[in-house]
């Protein structure tokens, strides 16, 4: 292929693992954050099972891409690329595995471990320029997240505030050279002044892979809250405004618009921002929570098959991941298959 070649995003599908999660599981805690705008948790979520892992996720939502489209095309995929937040091993990454369940034998394949809860964005961005650089002709982008079922159910992480507002799930992207939904464009930026700004802590301070009693958290403050609120705020804006500007568009008339889904106030403040009403920014974060970076291939999953995305409608996807390390945008001009 040549750099002018067009790269589709040709289909997306996902899954939720078990039922949803209420608020009853919780415990109340005294971390002093309940009340902050960045914990208004969610009235449901989904947990993975104690033995349900990443694969699995990816397994699972890969299905309704086979039966849509064969499992010629999926098992010949060139190029696979995988994020997972939660890894179950922190060494080996679930690509491989992934490739194995799935009887793939793709020429590519990467574990990305950057880029968080924009990681679809920058994921679609790797392949895109793989495929338009190589001879690679199809990829899958695989988002599972796991942690909220592992990590913010243990005894004392479900007390505090942060625990309430992950949900576990996962999306997958099956992209095409030549297919009929052509990426347009897409801006991402490393911002590496914000890198190292979100922490696993302990409160016997011993490191994640040290035998411990107390439990692994995020290390969330007041001070951290306030500056990830005030850069998610910001940068999501920026993103998709730069990358509309590229396009020529008013960021006014994107017809869906599909983001990260951290919690009601930076949904509601991009919206307002960018002046996209409500109805054209799908929110799965009331019935899902937070689920990281699967959210935004999971809600594009949900708005086509509520039939909320048209044939040719512009979609804009636009994220920020960790506490501002990365930020991206990407556009494409949605003819995805019938559901």
């Amino acid at each position: 292929m040549t750099a002018a070649a067009t790269v589709s995003l040709t289909d997306v599908a996902s899954y939720l693992p078990g039922e949803p999660v209420g608020l009853d599981f919780f415990t109340d805690g005294t971390d002093g954050l309940r009340d902050s705008a960045m914990f208004r948790a969610p009235r449901w979520r989904h947990h993975v099972a104690a033995d349900e892992t990443n694969v699995d996720l990816v397994e699972r939502a890969v299905q309704p891409l086979v039966e849509r489209h064969g499992h010629r095309a999926i098992r010949g995929v060139d190029v696979l690329l995988v994020h997972t937040q939660l890894p179950d091993l922190p060494i080996v990454g679930a690509g491989t595995e992934i490739a194995r369940r799935l009887g793939l034998r793709p020429d590519w394949l990467l574990d990305v471990a950057n880029a968080g809860c924009a990681s679809f964005v920058h994921m679609l961005r790797l392949a895109r320029q793989i495929m338009t650089t190589t001879d690679a002709r199809s990829a899958l982008v695989c988002n599972a997240q796991t942690a909220a079922g592992q990590l913010f159910t243990q005894s004392h992480v479900r007390r505090l505030a942060q625990a309430a507002i992950p949900g576990d799930g996962c999306g997958v992207a099956y992209l095409t050279a030549g297919g009929p939904s052509p990426i347009l464009d897409v801006t991402t930026h490393h911002l590496g002044e914000y890198a190292g700004d979100m922490r696993l802590v302990a409160d016997d301070g011993r490191r994640y892979w040290e035998t411990r009693e107390s439990q692994l958290r995020i290390g969330f403050t007041e001070a951290a809250v306030a500056a990830v609120l005030e850069r998610g705020n910001r940068l999501v804006p920026e993103v998709v405004g730069e990358l509309c500007q590229r396009l020529g568009v008013p960021t006014s008339r994107i017809d869906v618009l599909i983001t990260n889904q951290p919690n009601r106030t930076f949904l509601h403040n991009w919206r307002e921002a960018l002046g996209v009403p409500p109805d054209r920014h799908p929110d799965t974060f009331a019935e899902c929570g937070n689920m990281f970076g699967a959210a935004m291939p999971v809600t594009l999953d949900h708005a086509v098959r509520a039939g909320r995305v048209r044939d040719g409608d512009l979609v804009v996807f636009g994220g920020f991941a960790h506490a501002g390390d990365f930020a991206g945008a990407m556009a494409v001009e949605w003819h995805g298959p019938a559901r």
